[in-house]
């Protein structure tokens, strides 16, 4: 099956969700999946700015600041695909009756996290 036709297929299914294979590999076709890898990009620049300040000997609070705003951007990541995850994946789970399950997941990804 050709990439296209699959994703249609993943798509008319649930809007995020591709359906799972097994259980241990399950498949999500994200939206704004581009949007998602240009911003995973940046940050991964991010890292190898803060790499470069390590080893040129850099300031340490202007090191730790760079940290902290690599922390912020992967944290507006994992509410992007937690977003898309809770009105995807679990809102399919509840209309299937299989809703307890999903949410006890999506609380313990929260739980992990917020720690």
């Amino acid at each position: 099956m050709k990439t296209a036709q699959k994703e249609s297929a993943f798509s008319a299914a649930c809007e995020a969700c591709a359906p799972p294979e097994s259980v241990a590999d399950k498949r999500v076709q994200q939206p704004g999946k581009k949007a998602l890898i240009n911003r995973l990009r940046r940050i991964e620049g991010q890292i190898g700015g803060v790499l470069s300040m390590v080893e040129d000997d850099r300031y340490c609070v202007d090191i730790l600041m760079q940290i902290s705003a690599v922390k912020s951007a992967l944290d507006g990541v994992a509410i992007q695909i937690l977003s898309t995850h809770a009105n995807g994946c679990v809102r399919k789970a509840v209309k299937e009756d299989d809703g307890d399950e999903a949410i006890e997941e999506l609380i313990g990804v929260i739980r992990k996290m917020i720690r």
